[in-house]
């Protein structure tokens, strides 16, 4: 066979394009640029094109160029993968942090607050449970409020229930204005004068402390067993002498206040560091507290006349 053809496997020679001079540019005018010309050109395996132009020889496989390209495309995707891995690490670190800065500074606020660092961690746990036995009282009046009004609104009975709720109102507005004896759980206050007499400024204290604590009817005695009814407008003043004037009634020491209402919270109230329990021995006097399962409050107080006041209707 001739040096211009070559065999096909056919048959049919196959022409071989005649062989340009290197950078003659291809006179055929369908021709591609030579600049637009890409340096792989294909051609047969193992053999290295002839208008590459590599010096080495080095023969380029496009099979194994195309089984490149897909790989090469995983990087930018795992790369930006990895950039909203990092970010959202970054934004979670962030909000750790903020947690743990608000932690910081409450604990911060609360362990600097004056009022609790002058306070004895056993009158905090006393002051706490009060305020707990103070809302359990408070929820069942609610609770007992609530069912007297529903049986205000039952119909025959509305009548009745409202008999009965008005005579009750009646026996706790009795026992309040001191016109009616009252009993129940609650203490004995003993005030015991040392170098210095028991103040009237002092039994006031006392007085305003157990009130604050919720006691519900009070009653002084004098040494002289003479007895005197706590209400509202009871006043106390300083006699001659060790005398106690408790609403123009003169009293001799030592005093005792008879006190109606929850033991354990009134006796923390008088306890209180810095309260009268405190004054009264500040003074060189004693102040006993005694639990009473029933104290009973017999002196009554007589009615007060009201000049101005009246009811709204």
């Amino acid at each position: 066979m001739s040096d211009e053809h070559r065999e096909t496997g056919t048959g049919w020679p196959e022409p071989v394009e005649p062989v340009r001079p290197a950078g003659e540019p291809d006179p055929r005018p369908d021709a591609p640029d030579a600049d637009e010309l890409s340096p792989l050109v294909p051609g047969e395996p193992g053999k290295p094109s002839p208008e590459s132009g590599d010096d080495d020889g080095a023969t380029v496989n496009l099979a194994e160029v195309a089984s490149a390209q897909p790989s090469a495309e995983v990087g930018p995707r795992s790369g930006a993968a990895g950039r909203k891995m990092s970010s959202a690490a970054v934004m979670i670190a962030a909000l750790l942090a903020l947690l743990g800065f608000t932690l910081v500074v409450q604990l911060k606020t609360t362990s600097t607050d004056p009022t609790l660092a002058a306070t004895r961690q056993e009158d905090l746990v006393r002051i706490f449970s009060d305020l707990d036995s103070r809302e359990k009282r408070l929820q069942q009046d609610i609770e007992g409020l609530e069912d007297s009004q529903r049986q205000l609104r039952s119909g025959e009975q509305g009548r009745q229930a409202a008999l009965e709720e008005a005579t009750k109102r009646a026996d706790e507005l009795g026992i309040l204005a001191g016109t009616l004896p009252a009993r129940g759980p609650g203490l004995a206050v003993r005030f015991e004068p040392g170098g210095k007499p028991i103040r009237a400024d002092r039994v006031l204290d006392a007085v305003q402390e157990l009130r604050g604590a919720g006691a519900e009817a009070m009653q002084i005695s004098g040494g002289d067993r003479a007895s005197a009814r706590i209400i509202a407008s009871t006043y106390f003043l300083d006699g001659a002498g060790d005398v106690l004037v408790v609403d123009g009634r003169p009293l001799t020491g030592p005093y005792t206040i008879t006190v109606i209402g929850d033991p354990e919270t009134m006796r923390t109230a008088l306890n209180i560091p810095g309260g009268v329990a405190a004054s009264v021995r500040g003074d060189g006097g004693n102040v006993s507290v005694e639990d009473r399962e029933v104290a009973e409050v017999s002196a009554l107080h007589a009615p007060l006349k009201l000049e101005h006041a009246r009811p709204v209707s």
